[in-house]
């Protein structure tokens, strides 16, 4: 098994050096465009990163597990192109065009707007794909309200409000009279409060508070039910981030969607065995991504 894994990784690299890699910037946003070589018009897909100052890769500050890139690779290699980008705020952010506490939610979702707009208006491609990753999903529902898009898909994505799944995920971690002032906290951000100064353990400016709760509060169950387009939802029972509820809940909002669930793969979509070789696979860019899901999406995007 090893070294079949090996050798499929090797054929990506190589379909991946063979490839158009181009650096664009669209509008305020710094993006990589990848097509595959000897494709006339190629499907694409947009992969939108999930939250904090994540890069075209998927990486950030602190975590790297390099999720963007790994799936860029793999649909690639497949035929289907690809455009990732920098975050607002995130890689080389020019600061003329914003600060982070000035940001709010609805700017993420028209920045993956513009870049579908972008895609489809080039004229270059079959059809348009949007990828949301985690937070990234909730940004790609609410840009498919936007304009078209021929298909949609939701990796690890929750079905609540981050503020209350924020809480859900704390609630589970502390003890109740350490929960209790950092729930109050959160509650008071999402109702439009300053908090000052905020709980030792909720790291949260108060100058970037405003733009957390536009977050926050975003919910993604009713938009979830406009989507007309086809759709993918896929989530892994080894994400200690999200509980099977969300995957459910989406999947009950768009009866329609087609859905898969993956018993071993955790939340930056790798399989892994326990919670120690979870919190590492954080950190391990090189490890490859669960192979039924690239498998699901690409054949999902690619499908007359």
């Amino acid at each position: 098994m090893r070294i079949l894994v090996t050798w499929l990784l090797l054929l990506v690299s190589l379909a991946s050096a063979a490839a158009d890699e181009s650096r664009l910037r669209i509008g305020p946003i710094d993006a990589v465009l990848t097509v595959p070589p000897d494709i006339a018009k190629p499907p694409v897909a947009l992969l939108i990163a999930g939250s904090g100052s994540t890069d075209h890769d998927g990486n950030g500050p602190q975590l790297k597990p390099a999720t963007l890139k790994k799936l860029s690779e793999q649909l690639v290699a497949r035929g289907i192109a690809t455009l990732r980008y920098d975050k607002r705020g995130a890689g080389e952010w020019k600061k003329e065009f914003g600060r982070p506490e000035d940001f709010r939610f609805k700017d993420f979702v028209g920045d993956a707007a513009a870049l579908i707009d972008y895609l489809r208006g080039s004229g270059r491609f079959s059809r348009v794909a949007v990828v949301g990753h985690s937070e990234g999903g909730l940004v790609a529902i609410l840009a498919a309200q936007r304009g078209p898009v021929d298909r949609l898909v939701l990796l690890a994505t929750a079905a609540r409000k981050q503020g209350d799944l924020l809480k859900a995920q704390l609630d589970k971690q502390l003890p109740p009279d350490k929960f209790a002032p950092i729930g109050k906290a959160i509650d008071d951000i999402m109702a439009g409060q300053i908090v000052d100064p905020p709980p030792a353990a909720l790291a949260i400016a108060p100058a970037m508070q405003p733009a957390i709760a536009s977050g926050f509060t975003e919910d993604p169950i009713d938009p979830m039910r406009k989507i007309t387009g086809p759709t993918l939802i896929i989530a892994g029972g080894r994400d200690h981030q999200l509980a099977r509820l969300d995957f459910l809940a989406l999947t009950t909002a768009d009866v329609a969607a087609k859905s898969l669930w993956l018993p071993d793969m955790n939340h930056v979509l790798v399989d892994v065995t326990d919670a120690t070789d979870d919190v590492a696979s954080y950190n391990q860019p090189e490890r490859p991504l669960d192979p039924d899901l690239i498998d699901a999406v690409a054949g999902f995007i690619s499908q007359k």
